[in-house]
């Protein structure tokens, strides 16, 4: 039986040891911290009984990876819940652009602009279980859907500034905007449409669920997957070099590109060394928790159902807000991303006290404190809601980064979204997973298709690792 070591247990790692469990592989996952998730962690930062999610928050892509829905995870614990409206972009004078799981009640919401949004968005929404296999994976690969592939590549190309030109209304260009900012790059650069026009697409195929409990039970379900296949998991062991490792067919690295210099060592072929050292990070989170009695009393009535709140403003400012953070300058009014889970999930209150979770987009190396900038954005829109709150959790991006050491310098993305980077990471090569080291391979957010709670890097790399692993070591 061929055996595999996995390095980090956030999803890209379980779902890499999952991956391979299922071909038969004898999978050992090790893990530094005392609590598997990596990112998908909750705890009580501020009250007991109260749970805050420590990383991700909401999981649009969560119900559309393949990776997932190959699994049956409810079976293994994970409940899904979705709050009454998915997303709000609150704006002056109490307007809000508003987007529900409906994509024809989302066109409603947003008046004169209704029909061009569901235009542009519906074949994406209504073809997006066919379209994801094709951008959660690496850009080199041979499509099976070409058509629907190139019609969403001819616009994803696109900067979110000039697709946003098709919208007359504040409400819809700023909606955009927002979903366009996931991906902590200029607005104004090319490629910047892609995430805007999917993370839109998803919610109306699939909705902006929370995991209920908290984004902990999705790392939970995983290692339930997994330990049912046959797996361990090792928890508080740090591997600082490879040479460490015992004997295994396969290793696994969910770290980033630095980190896996680090662990490597001059075992890694020099021009991929070389790669992993020019590998960009993205920007940095600012996050805080706050406990708010009553929750937060925005003044427009969609965003008080809302699980997710983009708050910055009007479209022109989130553009500034993300040109001056990608320029290493610290807006007076950030783009802040605000979540309201307990309203889909409202055991993580407690009585009428409220989790709420909030980061705002700073520049890397940022070392101030975004408190005041992320609350004044947020009493713009809800006045009152400084009174409201009874307590707070502050995390810099130092602090992010001691927290979870994938996360350098707060970078919670796992590297720059620049074009280059959005299509070819980790390094340019038709299989980015593979380190150049016979048998190791990358398995992070910093490798294809990047960031978020959909287990695809880890399922692709796991792939790429079977792929060259001789078949009669596999288990039949």
């Amino acid at each position: 039986m061929s055996t595999a070591i996995v390095v980090g247990s956030g999803p890209n790692g379980l779902a890499a040891a999952v991956t391979l469990a299922r071909r038969g592989v004898e999978v050992t996952v090790l893990e530094a911290d005392d609590v598997i998730g990596g990112g998908t962690r909750t705890s009580e930062r501020i009250l007991p009984g109260l749970m805050h999610d420590d990383g991700s928050a909401v999981h649009p892509i969560a119900l559309a990876s393949p990776f997932f829905r190959s699994l049956d995870l409810p079976a293994h614990g994970l409940r899904w819940a979705w709050p009454d409206v998915d997303l709000t972009h609150p704006l002056d004078g109490g307007r809000a652009g508003v987007m529900v799981h409906s994509i024809t009640d989302t066109a409603e919401h947003l008046g004169r602009d209704g029909a061009r949004w569901q235009q542009l968005m519906r074949p994406f929404a209504d073809g997006f279980d066919a379209l994801a296999p094709e951008i959660l994976r690496p850009l080199v690969h041979v499509p099976r859907h070409p058509l629907l592939l190139a019609r969403f590549g001819a616009l994803a190309l696109l900067p979110a500034t000039t697709t946003a030109r098709i919208w007359h209304t504040q409400e819809a260009r700023a909606l955009f905007a927002g979903n366009a900012a996931h991906g902590w790059y200029p607005l104004t650069r090319p490629t910047t449409s892609a995430i805007g026009i999917m993370l839109a697409a998803i919610g109306h195929r699939h909705g902006w669920p929370v995991a209920v409990g908290g984004s902990a039970r999705i790392a939970d379900a995983l290692a339930a997957v997994l330990t049912g296949l046959g797996g361990r998991i090792e928890t508080g062991h740090r591997v600082a070099r490879l040479r460490d490792l015992p004997p295994a067919d396969l290793v696994m690295l969910d770290v980033a590109p630095r980190a896996a210099i680090d662990l490597a060592g001059d075992r890694l072929p020099s021009s991929v060394r070389r790669a992993y050292r020019r590998f960009r990070p993205g920007p940095a989170a600012f996050k805080i928790d706050l406990a708010v009695q009553g929750g937060v009393p925005w003044t427009d009535e969609h965003s008080r159902l809302a699980g997710t709140v983009h708050v910055c403003g009007s479209f022109d400012e989130v553009v500034a807000a993300e040109r001056g953070v990608h320029a290493g300058v610290m807006p007076d009014r950030p783009f802040v991303l605000v979540a309201q889970q307990y309203l889909a999930d409202p055991g993580r209150s407690v009585g009428d006290v409220h989790p709420v979770y909030a980061y705002a987009h700073v520049p890397r190396g940022y070392t101030g404190d975004a408190t005041p900038a992320i609350l004044a954005q947020i009493e713009r829109f809800a006045p009152g809601a400084r009174e409201r709150i009874v307590g707070m959790s502050v995390r810099r991006p130092d602090d992010l980064h001691s927290w979870n050491a994938n996360l350098a310098g707060g970078d919670i993305i796992g590297g720059a979204n620049d074009p280059l980077q959005l299509v070819m990471r980790p390094r340019i090569s038709p299989d980015p997973y593979r380190t150049g080291i016979p048998g190791v391979y990358l398995c992070s957010a910093s490798t294809p298709p990047g960031a978020g709670v959909h287990g695809m890097c880890g399922h692709n790399a796991a792939l790429s690792a079977l792929r060259h692993l001789d078949p009669g070591r596999l288990t039949r």
